[in-house]
């Protein structure tokens, strides 16, 4: 599903930055910022805080088990696209074993919400899949700018053709989108507990894992102001031996620091050089079904 290139010329990281109790901190300096690829300390070429706009990508669980807690899900869903930047484009995807993209870009609420109604609550639960298919429907439609994917599901994943360790490589690109996983989860389900915290955090989100689906509101909203208080750099990575391997993963660590306060910086964690999501053909492979009718 993908082709490999010569060289990452560029990377660019999303940031965000927590305190010891984990509350955001905003208003760092460029000058605060360390970053590390593979060991080795990295120039940063640009650094900025503005409030840019998003594209976003919401990735529901449409299964069976999801039924009673659509209703709450879905509110959650438009809260947080109330509360993000005007200028935001989303688009939703529902999956069970497959996956259909029931709303493109847009910030629309009433197409949006008629999106979000579109339910079949029935069938498996291809989680991977659905991440894989949104994430290449990002990257064929926008070439820059900050890319996330919410996930919100109930369970683990039973029905996709990728195995995580698949996925991950084709989810950790230098340009990929950052992953927040919203989870109702039972106390029976730690590994898919660990699974869907692996996935965020290794492409720069955060994992919730709320135990009533009133909770996931609230949630929402403040994943909404998370992104919004975000840095973003670049940086272009030094090849000390003059040759990069396609298909290398390189490890990225980045360090904040500031007087008196214990910092932990949220970003991917590494990437996969040289990695494009194309078909050998080089054309963008097709991520979802496009199906405006019911599932």
């Amino acid at each position: 599903m993908f082709v490999f290139k010569a060289q990452a010329e560029e990377v660019v990281l999303h940031l965000t930055v927590v305190d010891a109790d984990n509350r955001l901190v905003t208003g760092l300096e460029r000058s605060a910022f360390t970053v590390y690829e593979d060991g080795r300390p990295q120039t940063i070429r640009s650094f900025r805080t503005e409030n840019v706009p998003v594209a976003l990508g919401i990735v529901i669980d449409n299964s069976g088990s999801m039924r009673m807690m659509r209703p709450s899900v879905n509110r959650a869903a438009l809260d947080l696209v109330r509360a993000s930047n005007p200028k935001d484009g989303v688009f939703i995807v529902n999956f069970g074993d497959d996956s259909y993209l029931d709303q493109d870009f847009t910030s629309d609420i009433p197409k949006l919400q008629q999106a979000l109604a579109r339910i079949d609550t029935r069938g498996t639960t291809a989680i991977y899949d659905a991440l894989v298919a949104s994430a290449n429907h990002l990257n064929k439609n926008i070439k820059t700018g900050k890319k996330i994917l919410l996930l919100i599901t109930d369970g683990a994943d039973n029905a996709s053709r990728d195995s995580l360790q698949q996925a991950l490589q084709e989810l950790e690109q230098k340009d990929g989108p950052i992953i927040y996983v919203i989870a109702l989860l039972g106390d029976d389900q730690p590994e898919a507990r660990r699974t869907l915290e692996a996935i965020s955090r290794e492409t720069g989100g955060t994992a919730f894992f709320p135990t009533t689906p009133q909770e996931v509101d609230a949630i929402s909203q403040s994943l909404a102001r998370d992104i919004r208080s975000q840095y973003t750099l670049t940086y272009s990575p030094s090849n000390p031996s003059g040759r990069r391997v396609a298909g290398q993963y390189h490890s990225i660590h980045v360090v904040a620091t500031a007087p008196n306060a214990q910092l932990q910086v949220r970003t991917r964690t590494g990437y996969y050089g040289g990695q494009d999501m194309s078909d050998n053909t080089g054309e963008p492979v097709s991520p979802v079904s496009n199906n405006a009718g019911p599932h």
